[in-house]
């Protein structure tokens, strides 16, 4: 038996105007994903537990089968497992975003106008890294460098607990409302302020804003935590799997996990992410003896964040048809049976270019099954609402892969 869980991370909507009261699901031409609802199962799942802000941490720990209130210690040192950074039980890691501050005066009155700052190299955001380590690095405290625009710091035997705001979720609003809140944080609020200063100017953020592009000018700091302790994957079902994304985040739950990682050279957590790449890393998994793979999409969460709902629909058209379709006939001429979940992370609406804890929908097939096809079944959340309901992530999880 194969098992694919296919995640385009933040499709799930709301009605839009502009889409005849669609969503972008909905919406969106998508023939082979609803080819299987039709003869599969759809249905909604709550992947955000009560009380848990919804990040693609918490959303994503659910859907591999990780109960986010029990294992759920902080996003940023998820990220850092990913990219190597060793971490002891006292560290506390925090996620270094680079973003596009706007406005004019003190640090407090700038506006949060790009979360990603144009989605920056990791070639140009490493040089940032370097000099911001030469200005803030000491033997408690190291800059490191992840994807695009996002990055790690490490603060040894740091205190955990600060108030702190995802820059993604106050787009467009003054920074000074954020800052990290509580007592001992300061020091982040002064590496915040003080690399505005050291950043605004830099040459890459001069040749930046000459092409017409985001600049990188300030450090937000959030998703403060400590290092997780996941069970493994295969003592929880017997299988063996991979990870496929091109964000950190990801990678480091599969590490924790005890999952494989596939590097994809072309992978960007961005509409121009090596789709084709995905699904043949996927294929090759197989091949090679996985049970299993997790195929995570960061794209329409990215064009939701960005307010780009073209881009959100055509990134949603494009796992479908370049990536699931690929795998699907890969997996339907391999002979062996398999099963197919997808299923978005979270919904991240256009309308507020924010994550929300709403549920989402899903698609369950199983090729062992033989179901009447049902064309009123499709991947969607109108769809979605007309079929079950998994108050948890992790409990689709154990349905999907034990049948429980």
């Amino acid at each position: 038996m194969k098992y694919l869980i296919v995640v385009p991370d933040g499709a799930g909507d709301e009605n839009i105007k502009a889409l005849g009261d669609k969503t972008p699901l909905e919406y969106a031409k998508i023939p082979c994903i609803d080819s299987l609802a039709e003869v599969g199962e759809v249905g909604t799942v709550k992947t955000i537990p009560d009380g848990i802000a919804p990040g693609s941490d918490a959303a994503n720990l659910s859907v591999m089968g990780y109960d986010p209130s029990i294992y759920l210690t902080g996003r940023s040192p998820l990220e850092a497992a990913s990219i190597g950074v060793p971490m002891s039980d006292t560290d506390v890691a925090y996620r270094a975003n680079f973003v596009t501050l706007t406005g004019d005066g003190e640090y407090e009155e700038l506006v949060v106008s790009d979360h990603s700052s144009g989605d920056i190299t990791t070639a140009e955001a490493a040089v940032l890294i370097d000099m911001l380590n030469n200005e803030f690095a000491t033997d408690k405290i190291k800059f490191w460098t992840g994807t695009s625009y996002r990055h790690c710091l490490i603060v040894k035997e740091g205190k955990n607990g600060f108030d702190m705001t995802p820059p993604h979720d106050i787009l467009e609003r003054k920074a000074g409302d954020y800052l990290p809140k509580g007592e001992g944080s300061e020091f982040i609020t002064e590496m915040m302020k003080k690399s505005y200063e050291l950043m605004k100017n830099h040459p890459i953020n001069i040749k930046r804003i000459a092409e017409g592009k985001n600049p990188a000018n300030s450090l937000w700091i959030w998703g403060q935590g400590t290092k997780p302790t996941l069970t493994s994957f295969f003592d929880n079902y017997g299988i063996k799997g991979t990870a496929i994304s091109a964000v950190d985040l990801i990678k480091g739950i599969a590490i924790y996990a005890g999952l494989e990682v596939a590097e994809v050279p072309g992978a960007t957590g961005t509409l121009d992410t090596d789709f084709e790449g995905k699904a043949e890393a996927a294929i090759e998994a197989f091949e090679n003896g996985q049970d299993f793979v997790y195929l995570h999409v960061e794209g329409p969460d990215e064009c939701s964040h960005q307010g780009n709902m073209q881009g959100k629909i055509q990134c949603i058209e494009d796992i479908d048809k370049r990536i699931l379709t690929r795998v699907l006939d890969y997996l339907r001429k391999s002979g062996e049976d398999f099963k197919i979940l997808e299923v978005p992370d979270h919904k991240t609406p256009l309308a507020i270019r924010t994550h929300s804890s709403t549920p989402v929908p899903f698609v369950l097939y199983d090729s062992r099954k033989t179901v009447a096809p049902d064309k009123s079944r499709s991947f969607n959340e109108k769809s979605g609402l007309k079929g079950s309901y998994f108050d948890s992530g992790h409990s689709l999880a154990k349905y999907f892969f034990t049948g429980e």
